[in-house]
């Protein structure tokens, strides 16, 4: 006779909550679905801008807010999970580049150097709201010009902050080390989420 089928740890938080992703990131998407969770994923059309005295961090807890604001009101057993990232290299935001050309640039630019990945998560209900973020260091080793040109042709990363997925190419041949979350750089830190969520109904 089998076993009784082991609960999710969050099974008795979110059995009677439905979890959407706001966000068309298929690395997102992976992301949550690493942990196990039942969400649907909505999209909806937020412009990305923000004031120009903001730095770092507040540059993606703005976004992160600004996208959950962008929906329709929720039900009240619906969570919106919401996120930003951004390379942050020189006291400058690098966000995603708009052509080849721009994408070639900003990897000279990390080339050789280190850099933060900074993500900002919302998870927003209709009676309240709270936005974490997490920082990880990103070493690059110094690339040469054909490898840039391989990387952009094969993977044209020009939905990518700063040209770049750390799970790709580039990140097997030309990242040394990190200091923080692997997946924060891939846009989500799953870890700090999943225990965000655990937080939002505890008593």
């Amino acid at each position: 006779m089998d076993k009784a089928r082991t609960p999710h740890p969050l099974q008795s938080i979110l059995q009677n909550h439905r979890l959407i992703l706001g966000s068309a990131s298929p690395r997102r998407k992976e992301l949550l679905e690493g942990l196990d969770l039942d969400f649907e994923i909505r999209t909806t059309q937020a412009e990305e801008h923000y004031p120009s005295h903001l730095k770092g961090r507040e540059i993606t807890e703005h976004l992160a807010l600004l996208k959950a604001r962008s929906f329709d009101a929720l039900s009240p057993d619906e969570i919106l999970i919401t996120a930003d990232t951004i390379v942050w290299a020189n006291r400058k935001a690098v966000m995603k580049p708009g052509n080849k050309q721009e994408a070639a640039d900003m990897l000279r630019k990390l080339s050789g150097k280190s850099h933060e990945v900074i993500t900002s998560v919302c998870i927003f209900t209709n009676e309240n709201h709270f936005v974490f973020s997490d920082i990880t260091r990103v070493f690059f080793r110094t690339l040469e010009e054909d490898e840039i040109e391989y990387y952009l042709s094969k993977y044209a990363p020009y939905d990518k902050a700063g040209s770049y997925g750390i799970q790709e190419w580039i990140g097997y041949t030309g990242i040394e080390s990190i200091q923080g979350s692997f997946y924060n750089v891939m846009g989500l830190p799953v870890e700090k989420l999943y225990v965000n969520l655990k937080r939002l109904f505890k008593k």
